[in-house]
């Protein structure tokens, strides 16, 4: 086995950096005459600013010397932003899902559960966490409650379980989509006849629990929504987000849609290369999948509860950036060419941006500050 050695990145000589670094000023420009010279928040811009310090020795460094051989290496500072730096990004989902498995999960089975959600209510909740928290909120709780009754049925009693939730914020086309995923624990703890806590894992659920369990959460989305005088299916009168900034509610719609906001092309459709005009519409793929009025549920994955390693792998693909490097790649006409990871069902296997399409697509994916975005029910 080889010895890991540290190497310093160069991320001037990436192609993110490199779009970002050359078309930052004309974005800003494009975006602030799109709404009056508003332009967009100071988090946003920030965002990109702080991306271009990453990694820099200009912009700090830490000094790290070894006491045995006195060789020195001097070590950047990161940015540490949030929203779509691949080096900050990447260590953070690598600390989050060591901490996860090593000190949250306990060794018992871990079923995934993925929660999307129709167009108009991804635009609400994209900036508004307080309304995101209450949504998911309800969903875990409705999750939790299938959880405990079916142990009820069975003859445990005051049976309680618990999640890990990642509030993602991006899909694979770089298009804004928040949406959930929720490690939970695949059945529910309960206090044995000594007093101490034993765990009972649940069967698979069926289809149709699946399907009930959705229908479940969307009645109660629909009454929580109707409680906050919110409405997914009509325009609203007042748009906080269009309020506060013009130019994000704009590239946040349209990034919604997989459409441009901004340049020559606003409106369009982001350009899909491979991509079967004819290809069918599929609303579910698989098995404990359901789907109803834009919401979808979706349960299939599971790990093993001795399975750590399985564990970390799951921990690490909900907490992964939205930008990988090597997925990037400049066209000789200057265009930036996104390699899907998969190819989708209709055959599309690349995204063809122009550099300001591809700034305004991760503009939209910066979420505010001093949010949380892993969040904790029940027994976690």
């Amino acid at each position: 086995m080889g010895v890991a050695t540290y190497r310093p990145r160069a991320a001037e000589g990436t192609v993110l950096h490199r779009v970002v670094r050359e078309n930052l000023e004309t974005f800003l420009r494009e975006a602030a005459d799109r709404s009056d010279g508003g332009g967009l928040p100071r988090f946003v811009e920030r965002e990109f600013r702080e991306f271009l310090t990453c990694g820099a020795l200009g912009r700090g460094f830490a000094r790290v010397r070894c006491e045995n051989c006195a060789f020195e290496r001097l070590v950047p500072f990161s940015c540490k932003r949030r929203g779509f730096c691949p080096s900050c990004g990447g260590r953070r989902m690598a600390e989050q899902a060591a901490h996860l498995v090593d000190h949250v999960l306990p060794r018992v089975p871990l079923r995934q559960w993925v929660l999307t959600l129709p167009h108009r209510l991804r635009y609400l909740l994209a900036y508004n966490h307080a309304l995101c928290r209450a949504v998911l909120g309800v969903a875990v709780r409705a999750v939790l409650g299938f959880y405990r009754r079916r142990a009820a049925r069975t003859g445990v009693r005051d049976g309680r379980s618990g999640a890990v939730t990642v509030i993602q914020r991006f899909g694979g086309g770089l298009q804004l989509n928040v949406h959930f995923h929720t490690l939970l624990l695949d059945g529910v703890f309960a206090e044995g006849e000594d007093g101490s806590l034993e765990f009972h894992a649940a069967e698979p659920p069926s289809d149709e629990e699946v399907a009930r369990l959705l229908a479940t959460i969307y009645r109660r989305v629909q009454r929580l929504l109707a409680r906050r005088g919110l409405d997914v299916d009509d325009t609203p009168d007042v748009d906080p987000l269009a309020e506060e900034s013009p130019a994000l509610a704009g590239i946040s719609s349209a990034s919604i849609q997989g459409r441009i906001a901004l340049g020559p092309r606003a409106g369009a459709r982001v350009y899909q290369l491979g991509r079967e005009p004819d290809a069918p519409w599929v609303t579910s793929r698989g098995p404990c999948q359901a789907h109803l009025e834009g919401f979808d549920l979706h349960a299939s994955i599971t790990v093993g509860a001795d399975d750590r390693a399985g564990v970390e792998r799951l921990c690490r693909y909900v907490l992964r950036p939205p930008v990988a490097q090597e997925r990037l790649a400049l066209t000789p006409d200057g265009l930036v060419l996104v390699t899907l990871k998969s190819e989708w069902h209709d055959g599309t296997s690349h995204l063809l941006f122009t550099p300001v399409e591809l700034l305004e697509k991760l503009a939209a994916l910066t979420p505010r500050p001093r949010i949380n975005l892993v969040l904790y029910h029940g027994l976690c």
